[in-house]
C-alpha cells in the first residue's frame, strides 16, 4: 500500500500555462456526485465496478495535462461510521488521499469539505481540478479564477451545472471524463452534443 500523502507524477511533458513553476496540481474528487451522475443520468442503474471510472487514469491525465505533480484528494461520506475499506485501500494504492468526513446525518459533509478545501487553496500556489457536477462549488471555483493558476472541472459535459459552464469565459477549463480523460474501459450509453470537428460517422454506422 502506498503512502496516502503521495503525489502522482505526470507521465508526459509539462503543458503550457501550467501555473506557478514547481507548484502541484490539487485534484479534488466528489466521488458521490460522479457516481450518482453516472448511475442515474448516464447508465440508468447503479454502476458495477467495471462501469466506474478508472481513478488512476484520472490522476495520470491531470498530471500530464497540467504538467505538475498531482495531490489527489478523494472525499467520502463516513457519517455512518463505516468505511468501504477495500475501496479506500485501492485509493491509497493509486496514490490518492481519502478524506472521510462525518456529520450529524443532515449535513452535506462532502460538499462542505470540498468547499473548505477550495477556499484554503486560494492562499496556496498551484492549479486546481475539481471532479464534480455540483453547482454548490461555484463561488469557491469562481474565487480561484484570475490568478496565476489553471482551474479545471472534470465531469460529463452535458451534466455540468450551467452557471459553471459560464465560467469558461473567465478561464475555467471543462474536460469530459469519457472523451477527454478516457477514464472508462468501455463506451458509455450517452447522448451528447458533438462538435462537428469531432464527429465520426463510423461510430453511428
Amino acid at each position: 500500500m502506498s503512502d496516502p500523502s503521495a503525489t502522482v507524477s505526470p507521465s508526459q511533458p509539462a503543458a503550457d500555462g501550467a501555473g506557478s513553476a514547481g507548484a502541484p496540481t490539487y485534484l479534488l474528487v466528489d466521488g458521490e456526485n460522479i457516481d450518482a451522475t453516472l448511475g442515474m443520468s448516464v447508465l440508468g442503474h447503479r454502476p458495477s465496478p467495471d462501469e466506474r471510472p478508472r481513478w488512476d487514469r484520472i490522476a495520470s491525465f491531470v498530471g500530464a495535462q497540467w504538467g505538475a505533480p498531482v495531490v489527489p484528494l478523494f472525499f467520502l461520506n463516513a457519517t455512518s461510521g463505516q468505511l468501504p475499506m477495500p475501496f479506500v485501500q485501492a485509493l491509497l494504492a493509486m496514490g490518492y488521499r481519502p478524506v472521510p468526513l462525518a456529520g450529524n446525518g443532515t449535513e452535506k459533509v462532502v460538499d462542505m469539505g470540498i468547499q473548505r478545501t477550495l477556499e484554503a487553496l486560494r492562499d496556496r500556489p498551484g492549479s486546481v481540478v475539481l471532479a464534480s457536477h455540483d453547482g454548490d462549488f461555484i463561488p469557491q471555483v469562481e474565487a480561484l479564477l484570475g490568478d496565476d493558476r489553471r482551474v479545471g472541472l472534470l465531469g460529463f459535459r452535458e451534466f455540468v451545472n450551467l452557471r459553471m459552464t459560464e465560467l469558461t469565459g473567465r478561464g475555467l477549463e471543462i474536460l469530459d471524463l469519457e472523451h477527454d480523460v478516457q477514464a472508462f474501459t468501455t463506451p458509455l450509453p450517452r447522448v451528447r452534443i458533438i462538435p462537428i470537428e469531432e464527429f465520426d460517422p463510423l461510430r453511428f454506422l
